[in-house]
C-alpha cells in the first residue's frame, strides 16, 4: 500500500473515532489540530488502527510518531488494507 493510500483509508479511521466528518487528513496534522485529540484518544486511535489494518505499532514508534504523515508511512509499510 502505498503512503497515499493509508492517509485515504486512515481518513474515516479518524472521522468515525473523533465524530467529525469534516476531518480531512494532511502530512503535517497532529494531534493539536483534531479537538478531542488527548492520550486517551491516541490510545483509542492506534488500538483501532491495528485492528483495521491488522498489524502492531512498537512502543517506540507510537511514542515518537511527530504527525499524521509518520502514522500513515507505518501503517504503508506493514498493514494490509481493511
Amino acid at each position: 500500500m502505498t503512503k497515499q493510500e493509508a492517509m485515504e483509508a486512515l481518513t474515516p479511521i479518524f472521522q468515525e473515532l473523533f465524530d467529525d466528518d469534516s476531518i480531512e487528513l494532511t502530512e503535517e496534522m497532529t494531534a493539536a489540530d483534531v479537538e478531542g485529540w488527548d492520550s486517551v484518544e491516541h490510545f483509542n486511535l492506534i488500538s483501532e488502527i491495528e485492528s483495521r489494518f491488522n498489524m502492531r505499532f512498537k512502543m517506540k514508534e507510537v511514542s515518537g510518531m511527530k504527525n499524521v504523515g509518520e502514522l500513515a508511512e507505518i501503517v504503508a509499510a506493514r498493514g494490509t488494507q481493511p
